[in-house]
């Protein structure tokens, strides 16, 4: 029940029983008899008081009417009139007196009781919204902190992260000239015929360990400068044919053994690439179906142009495909698997992604029913009138013709 609703009923209630107290008293009091008036007069003033005390003044004056009337009607001569005489006007003073008298110290006290009561709740109020807003300004104070924190970690990692790259490229950087001068004098004393056959082995060991470490160091400073968004890129109308042709020559060099089979009319289609870095994807990912394929088996490579879409291409292999445990690390660094093991850096796959995606692109692994490895990755078509790099910190050149 509603709090004025509430009040309003305890309001009738008290005008009720002002107005039924005094005729049950008037109804217990006329079979048993009063010796003397004012033995009847007190129990109905000890009504009119209690009223006074318990719901104030204004129920008090009503018991105190009806009262006055009932004794006067039915307690004093003559019997069953109401006239008023001397007597009567010092029953109707002390009743109003009573009533006038309780009823007010009661009503002042009912009145403090309450505004006691609405003080109480208003601090009661007050006090659960200062608990409230306590609360909430711990834990804005606790989430400000933990923000804090996140933020001095993030620039932290931030900073370790650059550091790491620049570390690694610097060293991988200088570690490069030693190397290409290990490599010049070693191939070079190759060609002397003078050499006996034991220091001939042993020249052809280091030469062939010098290319395997310049291919790493190449693979971190790539990996660096991806991570970094700082991959140059010189973008030109290039034949995808071209490319392909250019890795298979490549790849023949390695392993001559292996085919490389592509329609060269569908592969006839220009895209819009950095030369060097697509025929790095292509030596990727052909060194990768090259380990994974078994002998006599060729590679085989789909281009596909839709018509306002970019260029799709498909390098596929029938080696026993990829393991379920390295699919979700395919692509990242130092993923390397039993079956996919030709790139020892671990790098290859996370390089040609990176290098797929500077251009625009996407690449992917397609699920074949029928065993084998498809690596499927887009290009931007050369027609397409944006030149627009991708996102990310590439520089872009676009040279008018190549």
């Amino acid at each position: 029940m509603k709090p004025a609703a509430w009040r309003l009923a305890k309001d009738v209630a008290a005008y009720a029983a002002a107005l039924v107290g005094p005729v049950l008293l008037t109804a217990i009091l006329q079979p048993v008899g009063v010796a003397q008036q004012r033995d009847y007069v007190f129990l109905y003033m000890g009504m009119v008081a209690v009223i006074a005390v318990l719901r104030g003044l204004f129920p008090a004056v009503l018991a105190a009417v009806v009262s006055f009337a009932l004794v006067d009607y039915f307690f004093v001569p003559p019997i069953h009139t109401l006239t008023i005489h001397g007597p009567d006007l010092i029953n109707l003073a002390v009743f109003f007196g009573t009533a006038g008298t309780v009823g007010g110290l009661a009503s002042n006290r009912r009145h403090a009781l309450l505004q006691s009561q609405q003080l109480a709740r208003q601090l009661q109020q007050a006090n659960a919204e200062l608990t409230r807003l306590n609360r909430e300004q711990a834990e804005a104070a606790e989430a400000a902190i933990r923000l804090a924190r996140a933020e001095h970690q993030v620039q932290v990692l931030d900073e370790l992260n650059r550091d790491r790259r620049d570390l690694l490229a610097n060293v991988s950087h200088e570690l490069r000239t030693p190397l290409g001068t290990i490599l010049t004098d070693s191939t070079n004393m190759l060609r002397t015929q003078q050499i006996n056959a034991s220091v001939r082995n042993r020249l052809e060991a280091i030469v062939a360990e010098t290319r395997r470490l310049n291919r790493l160091v190449s693979d971190v400073l790539d990996m660096a400068r991806i991570e970094g968004g700082a991959l140059q890129l010189t973008l030109e109308p290039l034949p995808v044919r071209e490319a392909i042709a250019a890795a298979a020559e490549r790849l023949r060099n390695s392993s001559p053994h292996r085919r490389v089979e592509w329609d060269d009319v569908e592969a006839g289609v220009s895209v819009l690439a950095d030369w060097g870095r697509l025929g790095q994807v292509f030596d990727n990912l052909f060194a990768n179906a090259d380990h994974a394929a078994p002998q006599g088996t060729p590679i085989v490579v789909e281009v596909r142009q839709e018509s306002t879409g970019p260029v799709t291409i498909r390098v596929t292999d029938s080696g026993p495909g990829v393991s379920p445990e390295l699919r979700g690390q395919l692509f990242t660094r130092f993923a390397r698997g039993k079956d996919r093991g030709s790139d020892r850096t671990g790098l290859g796959l996370a390089i040609t992604k990176g290098i797929v995606e500077a251009h625009g692109g996407t690449i992917l692994l397609e699920d074949r029913p029928r065993g084998g490895a498809s690596f499927r990755f887009t290009l931007p078509a050369a027609e397409l009138p944006s030149l627009t790099a991708p996102a990310g910190n590439v520089t872009v050149e676009v040279p008018p013709g190549r």
